[in-house]
C-alpha cells in the first residue's frame, strides 16, 4: 500500500512530526540498514583530525547555538 502527503499544506509542526514518526519507524530496523563505505571514512577523517589537533568537540548546546546564528 502506497500513501502520499501533500507536504505542502502541513504546518511546520505538523512536518516535524511526520519526520520523527519516520525516523523512529526506520530506527527500529537499523541492523538491516548497511552504513555506506563512504560513511566509515569520514568517521575515521574526523577522528584523524580531532587526534592532530586540526577538529574540536563542542557541546551540542553550544553547537546548536553557533549553527542557527550562522544560518539565520
Amino acid at each position: 500500500m502506497q500513501s502520499t502527503i501533500n507536504i505542502n499544506n502541513l504546518s511546520r509542526e505538523e512536518k516535524l512530526k511526520v519526520m520523527e514518526e519516520i525516523w523512529e519507524d526506520l530506527s527500529r530496523d537499523e541492523e538491516e540498514v548497511e552504513s555506506p563505505n563512504w560513511h566509515q571514512e569520514a568517521l575515521k577523517e574526523t577522528e584523524r583530525r580531532l587526534s592532530s589537533g586540526q577538529e574540536k568537540i563542542v557541546d551540542w548546546q553550544v553547537a546548536k547555538k553557533e549553527l542557527r546564528e550562522r544560518f539565520e
